[in-house]
Order: C-alpha cells, then structure tokens, then sequence
C-alpha cells in the first residue's frame, strides 16, 4: 500500500477529506492517505511541503502562489474551495479599537511571514489606502490559540483569520470582530510536490477523483450542518450561513485568475515578479 501524506487546516472547509478518510475510501485503492493538521496555517504547510514532510497540501491560493515563485518545488493541481474567504478582523474584546480605520499604524497578529494573515493584512490595508510602509506593523504569533493570547494581553492588537472559524471566540467574547476582508479569487487550492507528481501521477489522480466525488455532493450530505456545528463547535445558523455561501471546485484554477493573484501580490511588493501559469500549475 502506497503512502501518502496530506496536510491542512483543522478547519470546517477540510470536513470531506475526514469523511473519505473515515470511510476507508483510499485504502479501497491500495492508497494510505495520512492527514496531518496544520493549525499554523499555509506558512507551516509551504514549510513542510519543501521539506518534505508532505506530499500534499489543501492550501491558501495566494500563499502558495507566493511560495512557488520563492522557490518551493510545487505546483498548483486543482482549486479545493472556489468561493472567497472571508477573513474577519478581530480585536480583543476590551480593545479601544472600534473601527478598522482605528487599527491603522497598530501590529497585526500573523501566524508567520507569507502566511494568509501576512498577506491579507496587506490586502486589508490597501483597500483602506494606508501606506504600506509605515501603517503596517507585526506580530508572529503561530497559531489562533497564539492570537488569543496576543490580543489578550496586548503584544498584538488586531488578527485576521476565517470569520466562521473565529466565530466561537467572538460569541463567548474573547475577539470582537469589527469587520471583514474577503480575498478577491478562490481560496484554497490543493498543491502538490513536483517530484511526487512525477512518480505518483496515478495515486494522484485517484486521491482527486475520491475528493471530488465527495466535495460535489458535500451540502447534500444528510445533517452535514449539524455534523459540522458539533465537530467544530460553531452554531448551527453561523453553519448554514456559511454553507449557503461556499462551493468546493473539482477544476484547475484558470489562468486568468493567477494572473489577477499575481498582480495584485506585485503590486503590494510581496512576490519580486510575476511568472508564467505554467510555473505555477501542473494539467493532471
């Protein structure tokens, strides 16, 4: 049996990958899929798919995209979850600050350099027209437990992350959301080592064809909202809301959206230059 290793976040969006796992579906296929979570995020993901600790990574669009062009020997395969992500903007609870126009000049908590957080703090502050210099400032903090306690006791005052995944921190009051960024294209792609699509183009195929037969179908699951609430602890409105919202992909993402990722990414001086669609994507 052929092993292979997957990471992502602990996050709802991952829920097929659980469910196709749990049913044996990749064993069925002589494949040994292991799943590792990555509560760190895309920059803990970048990391261990060029050193190789993994094969796979269910992984922020822009992040990657960024990572490939840095160097890591990847290449994007399919978009996972076509919609936006819709990052919410949080604050302690007992943060003075009332308004993203407030959070202006303060530190943003970041799980790491590269990483979503990073680059959306950048996105969040170009749309609101600071200066990219000297209104942004960090803090790494690793993860959301990380972030909690940033806030909390003031190294950091503002963190970017999923608004749904955060939700729970904002109902029982540890973050206050004062508002949302979602990014402008799809959010999360499946990306995969170089050398591992060279010598594995079949397991490859077959994991994407057991993902995608499920993801196609996922919102008609029976309880997949209920199933969904109790494992991530959210409410079950906030899961249906976010349900209504989002559509997984079993396609490539098109060339005409890289190109909108990179230049938005140059022009906010966090990749050194823009490279072909090919460099960035591999047609299985």
């Amino acid at each position: 049996m052929k092993q292979v290793n997957i990471g992502g976040v602990p996050e709802h969006f991952n829920l097929a990958w659980y469910l196709t796992l749990k049913n044996g579906e990749y064993k069925e296929e002589q494949i040994n899929l292991r799943w590792q979570d990555y509560p760190d995020g895309t920059g803990a993901m970048c990391k261990a798919l060029r050193n190789k600790e993994i094969d796979i990574a269910v992984i922020l669009t822009e992040g990657i995209i960024k990572d490939i062009i840095d160097g890591n020997p990847s290449k994007i395969v399919q978009t996972f979850v076509q919609t936006p992500l819709n990052w919410g903007i949080h604050v302690a609870n007992n943060s003075p600050y009332k308004t993203i126009e407030d959070l202006k000049g303060t530190k943003a908590a970041i799980s790491r350099y590269g990483s979503g957080s990073h680059l959306m703090a950048y996105i969040n502050a170009e749309n609101h027209g600071w200066d990219l210099k000297t209104d942004l400032n960090f803090e790494v903090i690793n993860d959301l437990s990380g972030a909690i306690e940033g806030l909390t006791n003031g190294s950091a005052d503002y963190f970017m992350w999923e608004k749904f995944t955060t939700k729970p921190l904002v109902d029982n009051g540890t973050f206050r959301r004062i508002g949302n960024c979602p990014t402008p294209w799809p959010c999360f792609v499946i990306a995969v080592r170089e050398d591992f699509i060279e010598t594995n183009k079949e397991d490859l195929e077959t994991i994407l064809r057991i993902i995608n037969n499920t993801t196609s179908e996922f919102k008609d699951i029976p309880s997949i909202d209920r199933n969904i609430a109790n494992r991530y602890e959210q409410q079950l409105e906030d899961v249906q809301e976010w349900l209504s919202i989002t559509e997984w992909s079993q396609s490539l993402i098109d060339k005409k959206t890289v190109t909108t990722i990179q230049k938005e990414l140059f022009a906010l001086d966090i990749i050194p230059e823009m490279v072909s669609y090919e460099k960035l994507t591999h047609v299985l």
